[in-house]
């Protein structure tokens, strides 16, 4: 009786320090998208002092806050913090360095106890939403900078991923374990497997990073360069006007600008959050040589509803610009967690058979009663799924582009609460972020780049007129 007892105190340790990252930031995606960005803030911050102020995932929650609110400079500092842990894995993916301890000790002792690694979408999210900053602070040169180290990443996570889950399943059935998805009984495994998870070229490429990619080359009057990240996001969201308008009109935009006076304006709409994994646990047969061990093992879901609104145009004075879907979040987060699925079941099949194990020593040397008791602390004992994700990522972004005239005009997001939003168009090319909830909009600051030749317009000066749009 005596393991017995000592497996239910670990339980009780275990359930103890057990904190899930929906606990520790619930409240501020739900204060963000009511309005109160200022405590979504304070809210975060507050948990990252003393040796938690390197939090991984924790800093990339406050840098987008900070980003939400406008304030670039402090936004920078917590993503270049997770950005170093990101260089870290970099370092290791090239065979640099080594895994350490804790991530090895996922496979006994569960996913939860792994420093974080950010997701693969989540990495290249984050130099994408890096140079979103750099953008806003007008250095077009430093995020063309970040735009080189998105596409560089994208190709580490390429050449890495299929090793990874290889690995995990060779060690499974080193150790006697069979890895098969079907085996995972009443999992959703439908939210998974719907269309649009499919559909995805990949886990960790979207199209506004090389919408914008393209964007950034085209300013810096690198047209070369600028095809490829339009034909990129062509092909990562096919069917798209705005994005094919991107493409077709790369010849055509310069002299229309030097022949018009007109800005090059794109509007990059963040709408909602990201979702949340939810640790669910599922009882699963293990087959032993003494016949069939029932074990409980916790595997991560996410809901496949977002609540993030939809936006399909964007009012620009007296123009509605229609707005393309360059990244959904929700349904990469899902295609984010079916790739991992694999590895997370290679690790699982390694813990069921130690759980068996266990539990067939308690039935033997203990009866039923001891096999009993211990088959419930081995079900408490079992930690709850890793739930660790950027949630304040938004969950769909949108982007929208036209010709305007240098002048003011009001913005607004037809159907979507909120008044109209004033902003003065001028240079070459300006980029206009906002961030939407049901409730809230938040407008971001213009970066604005070039000079723009206007042509001298005899008489008065006329109001602005309607745009000329791209799509």
């Amino acid at each position: 009786m005596l393991r017995v007892f000592t497996a239910s105190g670990l339980a009780l340790l275990l359930a103890g320090c057990a904190a899930t990252h929906q606990s520790k930031v619930g409240q501020s995606t739900a204060d963000a998208s009511q309005g109160r960005l200022q405590e979504a803030i304070v809210n975060v911050d507050g948990q990252l002092q003393g040796d938690k102020a390197n939090d991984v995932l924790l800093n990339l929650e406050k840098g987008e806050l900070l980003r939400i609110a406008s304030n670039y400079g402090e936004s920078m500092s917590a993503f270049e913090i997770a950005d170093g842990a990101v260089k870290e894995w970099e370092a290791q993916a090239r065979g640099l360095t080594t895994e350490v301890a804790t991530q090895v000790g996922a496979t006994l002792l569960g996913d939860g106890i792994r420093d974080y690694e950010v997701q693969d979408y989540e990495k290249v999210m984050l130099t994408t939403l890096m140079a979103m900053n750099r953008l806003s602070q007008g250095d077009l040169d430093t995020a063309r900078v970040d735009i080189k180290r998105t596409h560089e990443r994208e190709a580490l996570i390429a050449q890495v991923r299929a090793k990874q889950t290889e690995a995990a399943e060779a060690k499974a059935k080193e150790n006697g374990a069979e890895v098969q998805s079907a085996e995972l009984q009443g999992y959703p495994i439908e939210t998974l497997n719907d269309p649009e998870v499919l559909g995805l070229k990949n886990g960790y490429q979207n199209a506004l990073s090389h919408y914008l990619s393209g964007f950034v080359y085209e300013a810096l009057n690198e047209p070369s360069l600028a095809a490829p990240g339009y034909r990129q996001a062509i092909q990562l969201r096919p069917g798209s006007a705005v994005l094919e308008a991107g493409l077709k009109g790369l010849d055509e935009r310069r002299g229309q600008q030097r022949k018009n006076g007109l800005t090059d304006v794109l509007f990059v709409i963040e709408s909602g959050n990201a979702p949340a994994r939810e640790s669910k646990k599922f009882m699963l047969p293990v087959p032993t040589p003494q016949g069939l061990v029932t074990v409980g093992m916790s595997y991560p879901v996410i809901n496949a509803l977002s609540d993030a609104p939809d936006v399909a145009r964007i009012a620009v004075g007296d123009t509605m610009l229609e707005t393309g879907l360059v990244a959904d979040f929700n349904v990469m987060a899902r295609r984010a967690l079916k790739d991992d699925l694999p590895g997370m079941q290679a690790r699982a099949a390694v813990r069921m058979l130690a759980k068996a194990g266990a539990q067939v020593v308690l039935n033997k040397e203990g009866g039923v009663l001891a096999g009993l008791l211990g088959n419930i602390a081995a079900a408490v004992i079992e930690p709850p799924a890793d739930d660790r994700m950027w949630r304040t990522l938004p969950g769909r972004v949108y982007v929208a582009r036209a010709f305007l005239r240098p002048g003011d005009y009001n913005v607004s997001l037809p159907g979507l609460t909120g008044t109209p939003h004033a902003i003065s168009v001028s240079g070459r090319h300006m980029v206009v972020p906002l961030r939407t909830y049901a409730s809230v909009t938040y407008f971001g600051v213009p970066g604005r780049f070039g000079e723009l030749a206007v042509p001298k317009a005899p008489g008065k000066r006329r109001p602005a007129p309607k745009s000329v749009s791209l799509n």
